[in-house]
Formats: structure tokens, C-alpha cells, sequence
């Protein structure tokens, strides 16, 4: 695939400069075609052609909203799950109609964005080949959903791009610069400038009045407006409300600014200036920027000029700061038990809230999931069980999809029966709905032991929040069924137990690997051939998944069938290999396999790939059996397997293994095994062999960082 990766890179230059005005054109016409808000237009940079999920896309132009509202999002992974990536990925238009459907599909976007507009991102391609992308976003007057003119419109704009970028890629034009271009809009008028009349407007108005532009400064400042913050209405020109004015440094303030530029509608909010003024602020956004109304807040006021109630004061809203860190936490949760604690350790604090409860839904019933903050867990799990119909609050937000708040238990218990309404001693609820994939999953139930009042802007990030906690709710269930198959699969397909054989000690470890689906190919078995004979293998598929399992155990039945029938140690290994190639598994496999003639303390072993095995000897010392051996199973039909004689005297311990023993991240693999070989030489000469292996697999913190599964069988005849 190529583009203008080609030419791309960082670097500026002739060339740039006459394309570059190419882009902020092509995107200030695309949002005038359509009427659009705001929006930017990325770039394709390089990577590798035949993975496209490898490349990423790069902001070139950007316009109609402050940078700080896309930073995050500058430099995209084609592999992310972002709309513009999305588009990419999969050629076509991707529409979102609200906050709502953005929470459910891009929770990476909503929990920084929770507002309302539209959103539309379309790939900038020519056919398959890809250039770039683009996006436009508007109010929330728009439509809920796109035009066919829009879709024309907007289609037909980024593919005249395209072949302007194609055309520009074949010149080598480098586009790329080090940082986004922004496309201003018609700035605000200067009032202290010219336009006296205005100025004498504004003076003239009881309340205050500021003008901000689209990254929030302060352009001008009627003097009501200098009364009541104050300040001299100079010292706020070129500054930003929240950082010129300390009491107004507050998360909640300025995301009530980015909610009105993003929607294009008017947001307030009430502050208290220090020490009793309370103050109303109502932001009327237009494209260029906003403007701020000041004016006192009505409040009850006492005869000693006490000032507006507590309840005026702003309600503590979960921030943006405080979602970002939860949805990074939440894609490091492995387990039900991991989102649970995660949410009541970043959510709780931020609202105040005393209690939490996770619940999913399995056969129609209710299932409770986690909780925290209850002293008594037959509290909750009390309702564990009941009928997804039961007049549960828990239930029906579950079952209908729409979040509840219940500001107090009479509030409540207006709705449902008291019994079922009042189960937990809290005296506020928020029951939100966790949809994940177009459908319900369970339901967070977040607690408050006081009556709580949760403002528009609770409940609206409260809502998207649902759709990230659903998200990794879903994942984590998920895990967990898959990490119970795993154990369920591995442990059918390994022996339960070794075989006691008369003249012949052994001992197993199996670990799975400490990442994926703790699930592999590795395998080991040991079992009696007749006579004072005795057989052993074990080795390794390729891959660490369900086929990878369901391949080893086909390979370890077919070496014990082959063995059963007589076959000696090399031609088992070359009956085995043929029926792997006869399987079209296109998974390879390494095998060491032996048979040990116990009154003649001989063994004859054939290898295949596989890690040389140890040999300690009666007198303590060890060494590496140089095993002459063939290829891989399942690479050739026509591969030989020689066998090699050994003798294997009483007290003599041969240790065979898989390569996950040896290979650990970041230590030379022959480091490894001659550390193994000392701690084998190391052991007691009393020791068992359940003993030496635990000896041998290392302590737990070793054992933790490895990756890969490890299987590991010892044999010692003993006489």
C-alpha cells in the first residue's frame, strides 16, 4: 500500500508548502459543503505495506475547536479502536449520532469528549489505496443521522483529495509537518479597538461580560464583568478565565466551556468567589468562540449578608483526568474481580459513593458479580439468583438498558416494592446499564449511605462510564470462561497421574505460560510396554491455544499407539511425523522420546527438534546429552529419526524438558541451561524427585516471568 507515506516522514520544505494549503482547503471546503462544526484531515504515514493495522495515521490540518481537544488523538494506530482508524480499516463512512452510541462503540473518545454532537470520519482513498482520513463534527442540532447529500458531499470531497495526495506522492512532496496545521475561523472582534460604540454598549449592561475565543482566552472584558471577578478586565485579555482567576481553576469549569464549544449550546455553571459571592456564569457558544454572561446568583441572603446556600456549590463530577485513568486501568483487567476492585477504586472516591455492585445476568437469572463496601456480604449476595423479571431495580435497568438514579430511599421505594427497593442500607442509587456490543451485560450499582443529588453532569458521564465498565466487563467474563476451559482442557489432556512402574522412579511438572489463555501445546507421558520395560516422551506444539492443545494431545495419543505396538523409539517418531503432516495442522511440534530397558539399565532415545536433556550421573555430576536427532515433527514425511543408546545405571536421574525451562526473557538461553545443569548437579544426592523438581523449576518470582509453557519429567532407575 502505498500513498504519501512515501514521501511523508517529518520533513518540511518546498514541496510542503505549496501541498500543505492543499489539506487546509480541502477541509475548510469539506465543512462548508456539509455545514459542519469542526474537524481534520490525517495523513498516512510510513509502515509496513503488508500490514495495514501496522501503520498510523498523523494530523495534518485541523479545524473549528481548540488543539487541546484532539491532542490524544494526533498520532492514531491504525489497529485502535478509534472511528477514524475504524474508517480506515474497513473503507467506508462511520457515522456516530450522539454521546450515547459513542460511549458504546469508541469509550476511548467518550470518556474525554462526554458531549453532544455528531460525528462523522471517512478514509481519503482511492480504491484500496489509502491516503488518509478525515473527520467533521456537529452540534447536536444537526440531525441524528447523515443526509444522503451529506454522505455525497462529503464522499466526493475526500476522494478529489486523494488524487490530489496521489498526485503529490508521485512528486515527492513531503506533507508532514511537526505539528498539526490549525484553520482559523473569523477571529472575535477586538473591542478595544476601533468599534467605541460598542464598547459604550457594553459598559452600559448591569451584568458582566466576557468574549472568549475558541481556546478559551479572553479577548475582552465589560467593566460589570471586572466589577464582579474582581479584577482589572486588562489583566484577563489573553488569558484564560481558569488560569487568571485561582477560584475558578476548577475541572468542572472548564469542562463546562469545552461542552458548549463541542455541542454549540449554552452551558452555565455557579462559582463561589471567595469569601461568599456566588456567581452564575452562562456560556453562549458560537463558532468563533463564546460568550460568557456573569451575574450574581440568586441566593437566600440573611440579614448579616451571608451568601447563597451550600447546595450552590458545584456537586463533585467524576473529571476527565479521573475517567482517562480509568479506562487505562480497565484495559489491564484481567479478570471480574480486576474491574470490580478498578471501579471501586478510581469511581468511588471521585462521587463520594459507599458501595458497588457488579451484576450480569446467566439463564435468565441475576448473578452478583463483585461488590465493595458492605460488611456484610449476605447483603447483597442475598439477591444472587433471582429471576431477571423480579422488581429489582438492579434487574430491570439490566434488562431495559436504561440507567436509574434514585436520589433518596423515598424516591426509590415510589418506584419499587420496599422489600425489593431498599435491600442494601444506602439512602442514594445510580443503576447503570452495562451494553456492550449493541446488548446488555450487567449492571454497575453505585451506593451513597447520605441522599445525594447527581447533576446533569453525573448522570451524563456516569452514563457513558457504563459503556466503558461494560467493555471490560465483557472482556473479563470472557477471560475467565476461557481461562476455566483452559485448566479444564489442559488437565484432560495431560496423564492425571504417572504410572507406578517397578525399578523406575519419575515425577512431572506441568506450568502454563504466565500470558494468553494459560493454555499450550506442551506435553509429557510415561507408561509401561510390556516385560521390565518402560516408555517416556514429551514435547512441545507449536502455539499456545485451543489447536495447539487439541494437537498435542492427538501427538502424545498417536506416540503412546505407536509405542504399544512395538515400535522402537526412531520409528515412532517418523509414524508420528507423517500423520502430523497427514493432519494439515500446519503446526510444528519438537519431541524427545525413549525407551528404558530397566534390567539392563539402558535406554534408547530418539529426538525430534527438541532441547538436548540432562543426565545426572550417580556421582553427582551432569551433563548435556549431544543426542543426534531429526528435524521437527510435521515439517517432512521423508525425515529419519536416528536413535542413540545410553546407559542409565540405578541412581542415575535424566531430566527431560521443554523449552519454556530454558528460555526466559532478556538471559542468554545457553546461560540458562548450563544454570540448570548446576542447580541439577547442585541437589541433595537423597533428594526425591518431587524434590528436584520444584528445585529445577526455580523460585515463584522466576517462575512468573516466564512466558511460555514449561513441562519438565524426571526418571531415576532405581535397581
Amino acid at each position: 500500500m502505498g500513498g504519501p507515506q512515501a514521501a511523508a516522514g517529518g520533513a518540511t520544505g518546498g514541496g510542503a508548502e505549496a501541498v500543505r494549503p492543499v489539506l487546509a482547503l480541502a477541509l475548510a471546503g469539506m465543512m462548508t459543503d456539509v455545514h459542519a462544526h469542526s474537524g481534520a484531515l490525517y495523513l498516512l504515514t510510513p509502515g509496513p505495506e503488508r500490514d495495514r493495522r501496522a501503520q498510523v495515521l498523523e494530523m495534518a490540518v485541523k479545524a473549528g475547536l481548540p488543539r487541546a481537544f484532539s491532542t490524544p488523538w494526533e498520532r492514531i494506530s491504525l489497529a485502535s479502536p478509534l472511528p477514524v482508524a475504524d474508517a480506515v480499516r474497513r473503507l467506508r463512512l462511520v457515522w456516530v449520532p450522539d454521546e450515547e452510541e459513542m460511549a458504546h462503540r469508541y469509550p476511548r473518545i467518550a470518556v474525554a469528549l462526554p458531549y453532544r454532537y455528531r460525528f462523522a470520519a471517512l478514509p481519503v482513498a482511492v480504491g484500496e489505496q489509502v491516503y488518509g482520513a478525515a473527520y467533521v463534527t456537529w452540534p447536536a442540532s444537526h440531525p441524528p443521522t447523515l443526509s444522503p447529500a451529506e454522505h455525497n458531499l462529503l464522499t466526493a470531497a475526500c476522494d478529489r483529495l486523494a488524487l490530489r495526495l496521489a498526485d503529490a506522492a508521485r512528486d515527492g512532496a513531503p506533507l508532514l509537518a511537526a505539528e498539526p496545521d490549525f484553520v482559523g475561523t473569523t477571529p472575535v472582534p477586538d473591542c478595544g479597538g476601533d468599534p467605541a460604540e460598542v464598547l459604550r454598549t457594553l459598559a452600559r449592561l448591569p451584568y458582566g461580560v466576557c468574549a472568549l475565543d475558541v481556546n478559551g482566552q479572553v479577548t475582552c472584558a465589560n467593566p460589570a464583568a471586572g466589577d464582579l471577578l474582581g479584577t482589572d478586565p486588562a489583566r484577563l485579555t489573553g488569558r484564560t478565565l481558569w488560569t487568571a482567576l485561582p477560584w475558578l481553576n476548577d475541572p468542572v469549569y472548564e469542562d463546562r466551556y469545552r461542552a458548549a464549544l463541542l455541542s454549540q449550546r449554552t452551558s452555565s455553571f455557579t462559582a463561589l468567589r471567595p469569601p461568599r459571592d456566588w456567581l452564575d456564569f452562562r456560556l453562549h457558544p458560537g463558532h468563533d468562540g463564546l460568550t460568557v454572561q456573569i451575574t450574581r446568583a440568586e441566593a437566600a441572603v440573611g440579614g448579616t449578608g451571608e451568601a447563597a446556600p451550600a447546595e450552590r456549590h458545584p456537586a463533585r463530577l467524576v473529571t476527565i483526568a479521573h475517567i482517562a485513568n480509568l479506562a487505562i486501568a480497565l484495559t489491564e483487567a484481567v479478570g471480574v474481580s480486576d474491574v470490580v476492585d478498578l471501579v471501586a477504586d478510581e469511581i468511588m472516591p471521585s462521587l463520594g459513593g459507599s458501595a458497588l455492585v457488579l451484576l450480569g445476568s446467566e439463564n435468565g437469572r441475576l448473578r452478583v458479580l463483585g461488590h465493595r463496601g458492605y460488611a456484610d456480604p449476605h447483603t447483597v449476595e442475598r439477591f444472587d439468583g433471582f429471576p431477571l423479571s423480579a422488581p429489582l431495580p438492579g434487574a430491570q435497568a439490566l434488562v431495559a438498558g436504561v440507567p436509574s438514579f434514585f436520589e433518596s430511599r423515598a424516591e426509590l421505594e415510589r418506584v419499587y416494592p420496599e422489600r425489593f427497593a431498599t435491600p442494601d442500607g444506602m439512602s442514594a442509587w445510580a443503576y447503570l446499564p452495562l451494553i456492550a456490543s449493541g446488548r446488555p451485560v450487567g449492571t454497575c450499582v453505585l451506593g451513597f449511605d447520605r441522599e445525594h443529588h447527581f447533576t446533569t453532569d453525573e448522570r451524563s458521564v456516569l452514563t457513558s462510564l457504563g459503556g466503558l465498565i461494560a467493555q471490560a466487563l465483557e472482556r473479563a467474563r470472557l477471560y475467565d470462561t476461557k481461562h476455566r476451559l483452559a485448566h479444564g482442557l489442559q488437565s484432560a489432556l495431560l496423564p492425571r497421574t504417572l504410572p507406578r512402574i517397578d525399578g523406575l522412579e519419575a515425577a512431572a511438572r506441568y506450568l502454563a505460560g504466565t500470558q494468553g489463555m494459560d493454555i499450550g501445546g506442551d506435553f509429557y507421558d510415561l507408561a509401561r510396554t510390556g516385560g521390565r520395560s518402560a516408555a517416556a516422551v514429551i514435547g512441545d506444539v507449536q502455539g499456545h491455544n485451543v489447536t495447539a492443545a487439541a494437537l498435542m494431545g492427538q501427538v502424545r495419543t498417536a506416540v503412546r499407539a505407536y509405542t504399544a505396538v512395538g515400535q522402537p523409539p526412531g520409528q515412532v517418531m517418523e509414524s508420528t511425523n507423517r500423520l502430523l503432516i497427514d493432519l494439515e495442522a500446519d503446526l510444528l511440534a519438537s519431541c524427545v522420546h525413549l525407551r528404558i530397558d530397566l534390567p539392563a539399565h539402558t535406554a534408547h532415545i530418539a529426538r525430534a527438534g527438541h532441547p538436548q536433556p540432562l543426565l545426572r550421573a550417580p556421582d553427582g555430576t551432569v551433563r548435556v546429552l549431544e543426542l543426534t536427532g531429526g528435524p521437527l515433527l510435521g515439517v517432512d514425511a521423508r525425515s529419519v529419526y536416528p536413535t542413540t543408546w545410553l546407559p542409565l545405571p540405578p541412581g542415575a536421574v535424566l531430566a527431560l524438558y521443554t523449552d519454556g525451562l530454558i528460555e526466559t526473557p532478556g538471559t542468554d538461553i545457553d546461560d540458562a541451561l548450563a544454570a540448570l545443569a548446576r542447580r541439577l548437579a547442585g541437589a541433595a544426592p537423597d533428594a526425591s524427585l518431587e524434590e528436584l523438581a520444584d528445585l529445577l523449576l526455580g523460585p515463584p518470582e522466576v517462575r512468573d516471568r516466564r512466558g511460555d509453557d514449561t513441562a519438565l519429567l524426571l526418571l531415576r532407575p532405581t535397581g
